[in-house]
């Protein structure tokens, strides 16, 4: 029923993403994400590939920070004028 009020819709210049689009998406997701791409089971439900893509991106985001973090504390420690202040500045700017 779904496809057929998508049908009877006039076109608002959005394109809809197909189920093949969709199913696309999720498996190159699972190869990307470590924690499914390491697991013996070829099946995992889309909803599992995406909770794990949050995590992943979450994880990551932490990361960033805690290593942002200490670029910032390296750099205080720095002589300003050095070579590796500059290197570490810019790090900190990318």
């Amino acid at each position: 029923m779904s496809s057929r009020r998508s049908r009877s819709r006039p076109s608002s210049g959005v394109s809809r993403i197909s189920e093949d689009q969709i199913i696309d998406l999720v498996s190159k997701l699972q190869q990307l994400i470590p924690e499914i791409r390491n697991r013996r089971s070829d099946k995992v439900s889309a909803s599992k590939v995406l909770q794990e893509t949050c995590n992943y991106i979450r994880s990551l985001r932490r990361e960033v920070d805690d290593l942002s973090d200490r670029l910032s504390e390296l750099l205080a420690s720095t002589d300003s004028n050095s070579a590796q202040a500059a290197i570490i500045r810019s790090l900190l700017m990318e």
